[in-house]
């Protein structure tokens, strides 16, 4: 079914859902490369690029579920006792008994890279169904929002179109956060899947390159075009500490410079970005409003150590706003 011509779909037409993996993260306590060595570790925090997404979607009032699996241990547990606490209908969460939650594992370099270990493919995450609950929950979704992580997930690809099919087929809406790196497009069906999300998309999320990698030019206005043709109605670029970029129809563009903080752990401040500003627009927001709440969701996240730790609920939101310098350019 083709894409209808339709604005972000107002929160009364059901909850915003996702597909993909929940992790926890361990971090090293230390500045360096890798983890060759024995060193001290701070963790496990909950995590895991949808799940931070739908959590922070809750957190603001939005009603919200995600498609996805857990180990039957401590991690799993952990995971889903913060969603639920936050308000996410887990019903969707499969328990694998076979399989451990999925990990992360972080190390920072002294200029501010990270070192990742990842077990996702392996783990309880690598094993997502299009289960009878699954199905439920995609009924009566109102959004979609996909994470460009969620594409090397075994499983993850159905469930996705068939949520976005039903939930097009309703009149509903549907974000994309590419959160990939182009390097990785060659490999096995990537790049489809990926086409397919730029056709079906209604708002596109994108982090820097991530807009030339889904545009095809390194030409910031070109790719802007590129994309608007394919019938992207929004598109908001992610500029980290720089802030970020609203372009919509009819060469309409706000730029918001972003707020000035003192960066801890930025893990998770895009997503927390992406839910803040869909959530914000699902519930009858501008694009103004909705930016700068957003690029606010995302400098508190990164201000407090763990994924999760920082996201705010909207009383919070809204006193960060108030109380925190904003970049002049």
């Amino acid at each position: 079914m083709a894409k209808p011509a339709a604005r972000l779909a107002p929160e009364k037409l059901g909850p915003t859902i996702t597909v993909g993996e929940i992790l926890v993260e361990v971090m090293a306590t230390t500045t360096g490369f890798g983890f060759k060595e024995a060193q001290s570790l701070y963790g496990p925090f909950p995590s895991g690029a949808p799940a931070i997404f739908i959590d922070q979607v809750a957190r603001l009032g939005g009603a919200a579920g995600i498609i996805a699996s857990v180990g039957n241990d401590d991690f799993g547990a952990l995971n889903v006792e913060r969603l639920q606490n936050d308000g996410v209908d887990t019903s969707a969460i499969s328990v694998s008994t076979d399989r451990p939650t999925g990990s992360a594992f972080v190390r920072y370099r002294d200029d501010g890279s990270r070192d990742f270990i990842f077990n996702i493919i392996h783990s309880a995450a690598g094993a997502i169904e299009l289960s009878t609950q699954a199905k439920v929950l995609i009924a009566r979704a109102g959004h979609v929002h996909v994470m460009g992580s969620a594409f090397a997930i075994p499983g993850a690809d159905v469930a996705i179109r068939t949520a976005i099919e039903a939930v097009h087929q309703r009149g509903g809406s549907v974000s994309f956060d590419p959160n990939v790196r182009k390097e990785l497009l060659g490999s096995g069906n990537l790049r489809q899947q990926f086409e397919y999300m730029l056709r079906n998309a209604d708002l596109l999320l994108p982090s820097g390159e991530e807009l030339f990698v889904a545009a095809g030019t390194e030409n910031e206005a070109a790719a802007i075009t590129r994309l608007q043709d394919l019938g992207i109605d929004e598109i908001v670029l992610k500029r980290g500490k720089d802030g970020a970029t609203y372009f919509g129809a009819a060469g309409a563009r706000y730029d918001f410079h972003g707020f000035i903080v003192e960066e801890v752990d930025p893990t998770g401040a895009g997503d927390a970005f992406g839910a803040t500003y869909l959530t914000s627009r699902r519930q009858g927001l501008g694009p103004e409003v909705s930016l700068e709440r957003a690029a606010a969701a995302g400098a508190r996240n990164v201000t407090l150590q763990g994924p999760m730790t920082g996201l705010p609920n909207i009383a919070e939101l809204d006193a960060f706003i108030a109380s925190t310098p904003r970049r002049t350019k």
